[in-house]
């Protein structure tokens, strides 16, 4: 069940966000693919993740447009430290959007998962 539908049902819940599980965030915390290992991987030496100015103009772009405001996505991204606490800082602020986009109906497993199979066909590609 993913966090959208969970909502409302009886499930964890905090004030800004539904704070399920949510199966494909914990597969993905599980990998344990953060950018420090991957950054040796790839020879780079850079301590920001490429994907990191992307992510950021996400959370502006969703709170422009009044999708998901700044303080709100900040507030419920504490609510999720515990449920990312394993997963360092860019990552944890990566899947916690994520989740928060999820449990608000802003996009859906299906959808996310799918982005995520091409985003690594495109790295498996290189």
């Amino acid at each position: 069940m993913s966090a959208a539908e969970a909502a409302g049902h009886g499930y964890p819940r905090g004030q800004y966000v539904d704070l399920n599980r949510v199966e494909l965030l914990e597969a993905l915390q599980d990998e344990d693919q953060t950018w420090e290992r991957l950054a040796v991987r790839w020879s780079v030496t850079n301590p920001e993740p490429p994907w990191k100015v992307c992510l950021d103009a996400t959370c502006d772009a969703l709170s422009a447009v009044g999708a998901l405001d700044s303080l709100e996505r900040r507030h419920a991204e504490d609510e999720l430290e515990e449920v990312y606490s394993e997963i360092p800082n860019p990552e944890r602020q990566l899947l916690t959007l994520a989740h928060i986009m999820l449990s608000r109906g802003l996009v859906t497993e299906e959808e996310l998962a799918r982005q995520i199979r091409t985003v690594r066909d495109r790295l498996e590609a290189v």
